[in-house]
């Protein structure tokens, strides 16, 4: 989930720009307003176990459990977040209700199944797009981007069982369709932080390419080769800002971990010490460049300067590590000369329980001494919800943060940062989720006491 962004000489005008974004203001506020009224009015018309034969979700103790949600991982997907390619797929496979009941790619799934019965091949590929549009700003009012990502496993060893050993693969493509990307944005409205960390321009990257190899029965996991982090640090059910929450305050470390390399090659040694208590440890090139991972030989075994992190926690089960979890990150960054960012190391902790089958609160917290980070403490609190007998999520959280010093140059006060969404499951494979961000004294807008940020966006899964 790197942050580094670069910008691109092929960009529209700002006329063009100005004119796509008033075009989407009308159509951003039906979509927003249909959805919203769509999910105030579900708990009183899907009432669980009703008429239509829907189930709400399923946690710890029911017979049948759904899997393949991100309140709800399939098992034998331990240390793969819900952003990971092996959780997308299970994800992206599992039958959904869906708010048009449109099941358009049946077939396609037919197809796909002979190919891992044959070769262990599993692969999806997924568009997905973001647009922001704030209050104010004293640049752009707006920013847009896309995404396509094609990921999946391909499984040599083990089909069939949960001691795999295999290959874990995403390529993506990263475009802006305005002056400035969602991952831009915040720095434009003077926010310090990121808005969404995912929607750049840096066109194509591999974020993941490694060997995964599960032993044990699933209870020990190993990676080794080009890991995105996030896959197991500081996780949980809603971490990723592809499908949850889109602030990275709400995301893995919390703005408060230097790095978050992604492409980045390393290893990770993760497994369960009992029942319910696990440890990972990981260490990677903390120089990592997903758009030339080639170079990684030469960052990685050349200057040395790694990113390390080891967690230790609790989960009331292995198949639920992301949803009852209970756990505390320590991380440690070497200096990096090129990019100028000085050494540092901080600690994490966060506690998830899933409540009555359909919420998820959390608390959620980090501090950081330099190593570039964004913050050098924070603090998360929300739920999420899901509607009983859907796959839609709705999302509410609120975050204190200070922004580091030493990663920003200057003592800048503190913020607070809101985050409201609704994911809307369309159809089996198209979510759409309307979302708000309110800004409270945004660090680097010392002239705006408070700015509000509405998004809306789309992914559509194959």
């Amino acid at each position: 989930m790197s942050s580094t962004i670069r910008s691109s000489d092929n960009r529209p005008t700002r006329a063009s720009c100005a004119e796509i974004r008033l075009a989407a203001i009308p159509v951003l506020i039906r979509v927003c307003a249909l959805v919203i009224t769509r999910v105030l009015l579900a708990p009183f018309s899907m009432a669980e176990g009703d008429a239509s034969g829907a189930e709400p979700i399923r946690y710890e103790g029911d017979d049948e459990a759904g899997q393949g949600s991100e309140l709800h991982p399939a098992p034998g997907q331990v240390f793969a977040g819900p952003a990971a390619p092996t959780s997308q797929i299970e994800s992206d496979r599992e039958e959904k209700d869906d708010l048009l009941d449109l099941h358009l790619l049946e077939r396609w799934d037919a197809w796909k199944d002979p190919v891992y019965d044959r070769i262990g091949l599993k692969y999806g590929f997924d568009y997905n797009s973001l647009g922001y549009v704030a209050t104010s700003s004293p640049g752009d009012i707006g920013a847009a981007s896309g995404v396509v990502r094609l990921f999946g496993s391909w499984d040599f060893f083990g089909r069939g069982t949960k001691d795999t050993g295999g290959l874990i693969y995403k390529i993506e493509l990263r475009h802006r369709y305005t002056d400035t990307t969602p991952a831009e944005f915040g720095a434009e409205i003077g926010y310090a932080g990121f808005l969404n960390p995912l929607f750049t321009d840096q066109e194509f990257r591999v974020t993941h390419l490694h060997w995964r190899q599960s032993l044990l029965d699933g209870r020990l996991v190993g990676y080794l080769g080009w890991l995105d982090i996030t896959d197991y640090t500081d996780v949980y059910a809603l971490a990723s800002p592809w499908t949850a929450f889109s602030n990275l305050a709400f995301s893995s470390g919390g703005g408060a971990i230097g790095g978050l390399p992604d492409g980045a090659l390393g290893l990770m040694v993760g497994g369960f010490v009992t029942d319910k208590l696990y440890a990972n440890f990981g260490l990677v090139d903390a120089n990592a460049d997903p758009t030339h991972i080639g170079q990684g030989f030469e960052t990685f075994f050349g200057d040395f300067e790694t990113f390390k992190s080891f967690e230790v926690g609790w989960t009331s089960d292995p198949d639920l590590l992301f949803v009852n979890n209970v756990h505390v990150t320590f991380w440690q960054i070497d200096a990096r000369a090129e990019a100028g960012t000085p050494s540092g190391w901080g600690v994490n902790f966060s506690a998830t329980a899933a409540v009555a089958k359909a919420f998820l609160p959390f608390l959620r917290g980090g501090w950081a001494k330099d190593g570039g980070s964004l913050y050098e403490g924070t603090v998360s609190a929300g739920v999420g919800y899901q509607t009983p007998g859907s796959d839609s999520l709705l999302g509410v959280g609120v975050n204190w943060s200070r922004p580091n010093q030493s990663t920003f140059g200057a003592d800048l006060g503190s913020q607070f940062t809101g985050e409201f969404f609704y994911r809307a499951q369309l159809t089996q494979r198209v979510q759409i989720t309307p979302s708000m961000q309110l800004i409270g004294n945004p660090a680097e807008n010392p002239d705006k006491s408070f700015l509000a940020v509405f998004g809306l966006r789309l992914r559509a899964a194959f």
